[in-house]
C-alpha cells in the first residue's frame, strides 16, 4: 500500500480487503437476502459476527436488520446465535425443519426396528399432542394403532411425555386443564400427578415409560432428541405389554436420540449449555402409575422404582 493513501479512508478499506460502501448491497432487499443465504442450512445457528462475515455487511447493519427479521420470526435468536425462524419454514415447506429430522433419523429408526423387532416411532409435538413422523412396524404393528401424520395426545403416550418433560412447568399448566383427557383406564388423569411423572422423566434423563396408557395391551420406551433450544422430537419403542422388555432396549433408544442429535447439531456438545446426560437412572414410573398398572396388570412388566436398568 502507497503511504500516500493512508490518509484516504476509501483506499485503506479497499486495501485491507474489506467491503467499501460501493461494493455493498443497495437494497434493502439485497441486504436481507445476503443475510438469509448465511443460513445454509435449516438448522444452522449463527453468531453476530458470523453472520455479518458471512453476508460481507458492517456488523451494525446486521444487527439492525436481524432484530428486524426476529421481530417478524423470519429468524429466532436466542442464547447459542440465530436461525431460521418459524415463519421462514411456513413459506417455503411448512414442516419447520421436520424433513430434516425424517431424514437423520431414517437410518436410526430402520436400525432400532431390526435390533428390537418392536414398533418404532418418531414424533414431535404438536400443542397437547404428539404427531407421528414416521413409523416402522413389525408383527405387532397393527397392534398399535399409529401412522404416519397421525396425532395422540401428549399426555398418554411415551412419546409424547418424552418432549412435555423438557417444557417449563409453566407452559404445561397453560397447555392442560386441571383433570386430563383419558385414553384408557392406565391414562393420567391429573395434572398433578402429570408433573410428578414429568419430573421423575427428568431426573432419569429423559427416558420414558407407559403401560397401556394410551392403548390397551401397548406398552413402550422413549426419549427425546434434543436441539440448542430443547427437545426437537422423540423416537419411541412400542411392543406388547406381555412381553416387551423395556428396560433391556432403553439403552438404545437413548444411544438412538443422541446420533440424531449429533447428526443435526454437530456442535450440540461444544456448547457452555450442554444438555443434560441421557443416563438412565432412579424411578421408571410414577407412584401413582406404578400402584395402577400393579392393581390392573397381570403381565410381567420391568417396572423398576428402585434401581436402574439392566444392560
Amino acid at each position: 500500500m502507497d503511504f500516500a493513501d493512508v490518509g484516504d479512508p476509501v483506499s485503506t478499506v479497499s486495501a485491507i480487503g474489506l467491503p467499501t460502501d460501493e461494493d455493498l448491497p443497495q437494497s434493502m432487499v439485497e441486504r436481507i437476502t445476503s443475510i438469509l443465504d448465511t443460513f445454509d442450512r435449516r438448522c444452522t445457528r449463527l453468531t453476530l459476527e458470523q453472520v455479518a462475515s458471512g453476508s460481507r455487511l458492517p456488523r451494525s447493519t446486521v444487527h439492525r436488520i436481524l432484530d428486524q427479521l426476529v421481530n417478524l420470526e423470519w429468524v429466532e435468536h436466542a442464547s447459542f446465535g440465530y436461525c431460521l425462524g418459524r415463519r421462514f419454514f411456513g413459506l417455503v415447506g411448512g414442516d419447520e425443519g421436520r424433513g430434516q429430522l425424517r431424514g437423520a433419523a431414517a437410518p436410526i429408526l430402520h436400525e432400532l426396528h431390526l435390533r428390537t423387532g418392536m414398533v418404532v416411532h418418531l414424533s414431535v409435538l404438536e400443542g397437547r399432542e404428539n404427531v407421528y413422523l414416521d413409523k416402522l412396524g413389525g408383527r405387532f404393528a397393527g397392534a398399535v394403532p399409529s401412522r404416519v401424520g397421525g396425532r395422540q395426545l401428549a399426555h398418554a403416550t411415551a412419546d409424547g411425555k418424552a418432549l412435555l418433560a423438557w417444557l417449563d412447568p409453566e407452559r404445561i399448566d397453560a397447555m392442560f386443564e386441571v383433570t386430563l383427557p383419558r385414553c384408557t383406564e392406565r391414562t393420567i388423569t391429573e395434572l398433578a400427578v402429570l408433573h410428578q411423572e414429568l419430573s421423575r422423566i427428568r431426573h432419569r434423563g429423559g427416558v420414558t415409560f407407559e403401560s397401556g396408557e394410551s392403548t390397551p395391551g401397548v406398552s413402550g420406551v422413549a426419549a427425546a432428541i434434543h436441539g440448542y433450544e430443547g427437545a426437537v422430537g422423540s423416537i419411541a419403542l412400542y411392543g406388547d405389554v406381555r412381553d416387551a422388555q423395556l428396560e433391556r432396549v432403553a439403552p438404545m433408544i437413548t444411544d438412538a436420540v443422541r446420533e440424531v442429535s449429533r447428526i443435526l447439531y454437530p456442535d450440540l456438545g461444544t456448547s457452555h449449555r450442554r444438555r443434560k446426560s441421557l443416563s438412565v437412572q432412579a424411578k421408571t414410573f410414577s407412584a401413582e402409575t406404578v400402584n395402577r398398572l400393579s392393581r390392573g396388570s397381570r403381565s410381567p412388566i420391568l417396572l423398576s422404582t428402585d434401581r436402574g436398568p439392566r444392560r
